[in-house]
């Protein structure tokens, strides 16, 4: 049961208070989530919310599951989804363009009193809608379930059961106004000096005793009558208006006289005043029920708007990627024992390609990877524009997804929550060798490590190859040896083969923990976009180049073709 001062989340468990840590700017630049997000939304402030939730980064495993849950129930409900997404767009335009949350001044007539009731009953038609909705639907998650109780209670709450019965009423009296009974006061010339509200009626004016009527029957009770007759009961509403001469002219009650001049010319031009003075009861007791009901909020639910977008446009670019050939999977938690993996993936790809990949017609290169004790580092290598940074960037995404409740690009994944996500990627790819950006680069590193837990991702691309190589390759190999002795969950994606080849030499210091070696397949010098845990092929991958352009001390020196230069 919810408890009325909780407020219900689509992200968040209630109850849960996850410690958060958010993205840097520059690690979501590097993952590339901007360019996702474009493509899951041409609208800047959908844009702006994705990317707000995504870089907002908890390893609580509860949170992660909590959130899958509820895309799951979102995306096996469609029906459910498209409903509500029209009901919290109506709730939406009542919030900002409505009056149900203002104070309803004495001022207010009774146009704007019913319009504004009329809204009040929409939004109760909104309560009710969404909790048949979630009702309909075949929802399993925690959050949509402990949204629908939610809705349930704040019906209950804000007595809308009541409110409802109070609305019908008014309805029926006021739909009940079909006539007005006025009546005229006479001098004794017979000229109009006075004028009156004798009765409210629920039929409309037909032949009647004029003669009658005037003579015998001036007369109304404070309720509406039934038909235009109206017993003898001579109570008369007057009707005051600035600028009228005040003539108490009707002995039992008092009148507002006409103005002076033309008696009866004028008086049309008052008749709007006359009817909120005719209806003063109904306005009242309107008045005071709107009142009862101001402090209605309709906050709460709207507040969950952002977040069921979150879910449905990201459901829907899915279903489109589907529909396409494109496989995605729900994350799972790995269970909690140190001999388990702390990352198991199969058949992944990097999200950020996946329209590029389509519009061109290519097929996707998928990939597995895991990370446990024995993974801890990986060392990637391999030929330029091969995908290295590619698979990084992939493996950054798979977190980000998953921790917030999407569906990941693969046929499984399985994985310990990261706290957060740590990016050293080149700031300009552009510019070479620099000794003065290597002591920019280790500022960074050391920042970027100081803020790494045991259960962080750091993803380093090329990081240290801005000097020469025997610069960056003793730094390089210290970072790595500090990486493990954190026990960080890492990617170093680096030209540096050495490095890969003296894995052994750097994991002769530790007992559990291990980097391994992770290479970019090539043949022939053919990029394949496939990677695998092997020893780096940098020579043999200099030699199928050589070989492709014919540029081996044979080919050179004998010339033998290679088989890829042009004739003459």
């Amino acid at each position: 049961m919810n408890k009325k001062n909780e407020t219900i989340s689509l992200l968040c468990p209630i109850g849960c208070n996850p410690e958060y840590k958010k993205l840097s700017e520059v690690t979501v630049h590097d993952l590339g989530i901007p360019i996702i997000c474009e493509q899951i939304t041409e609208k800047k402030k959908e844009q702006t919310l994705f990317l707000s939730i995504l870089s907002k980064m908890t390893n609580d495993p509860e949170v992660s599951r909590y959130r899958s849950d509820v895309f799951s129930d979102i995306c096996n409900n469609q029906v459910m989804r498209d409903e509500i997404l029209k009901i919290l767009d109506k709730i939406n335009f009542l919030r900002d363009y409505g009056g149900i949350n203002k104070k309803y001044e004495e001022s207010a007539s009774i146009w704007d009193l019913m319009h504004r009731l009329d809204e009040l009953k929409d939004y109760i038609h909104c309560v009710e809608a969404i909790y048949k909705s979630l009702s309909d639907a075949d929802i399993r998650s925690e959050g949509l379930l402990s949204l629908k109780e939610y809705v349930s209670e704040l019906y209950q709450d804000n007595g809308f059961s009541e409110l409802q019965k109070d609305i019908a009423a008014l309805k029926a009296s006021t739909s009940d106004l079909k006539s007005v009974t006025v009546g005229i006061n006479l001098n004794e010339r017979f000229e109009a000096d006075g004028i009156g509200l004798i009765s409210i009626n629920n039929k409309y004016f037909t032949k009647s005793n004029i003669i009658g009527n005037f003579c015998d029957k001036i007369a109304m009770k404070d309720h509406i009558n039934s038909g235009t007759e109206w017993e003898e009961d001579y109570k008369y509403h007057p009707f005051a208006a600035n600028g009228f001469k005040k003539q108490d002219v009707f002995s039992r009650r008092g009148v507002a006289s006409v103005p002076e001049g033309d008696m009866m010319e004028d008086i049309p031009r008052y008749m709007n005043r006359i009817t909120d003075q005719m209806l003063s009861v109904v306005v009242k007791k309107l008045r005071n029920i709107l009142n009862k009901y101001v402090s209605v909020t309709i906050t709460d639910i709207t507040d969950l708007m952002p977040e069921f977008i979150y879910y449905v446009r990201f459901a829907e670019y899915i279903e489109k990627l589907s529909g396409q050939g494109m496989h995605f999977c729900k994350g799972t938690l790995a269970k909690e024992t140190a001999e388990e993996h702390i990352m198991r993936a199969k058949g992944i790809y990097n999200l950020k390609l996946a329209s590029v990949v389509l519009k061109e017609k290519e097929s996707i290169v998928t990939n597995d990877l895991d990370f446990d004790r024995q993974h801890l580092v990986y060392i990637l290598t391999g030929a330029n524009r091969g995908g290295k940074t590619t698979i990084t960037q992939a493996v950054g995404l798979l977190f980000v997804l998953a921790q917030g409740g999407i569906y990941v690009p693969g046929d499984f994944f399985s994985f310990h929550p990261v706290d957060c996500i740590y990016t050293h990627f080149p700031a300009d790819e552009d510019k070479t060798l620099d000794l003065g950006r290597l002591g920019e680069e280790c500022k960074r590193f050391r920042e970027i490590y100081s803020c790494c837990t045991e259960n962080s991702l750091l993803l380093l691309n090329e990081t240290f190859s801005t000097t020469s190589f025997e610069e960056g390759y003793f730094i390089a190999k210290d970072s790595v040896k500090a990486i493990l002795t954190k026990g960080i969950r890492t990617i170093y994606n680096t030209h540096m083969h050495k490095l890969a080849y003296d894995i052994e030499q750097i994991n002769s210091l530790y007992k559990e923990k291990r980097a391994v070696s992770l290479i970019v397949k090539a043949k022939g010098g053919n990029r394949s976009f496939k990677v695998e845990v092997a020893p780096p092929e940098g020579m043999s991958y200099a030699n199928d180049i050589a070989e492709k352009y014919g540029v081996t001390y044979e080919m050179l020196t004998e010339g033998k073709d290679s088989g890829t230069a042009e004739s003459d």
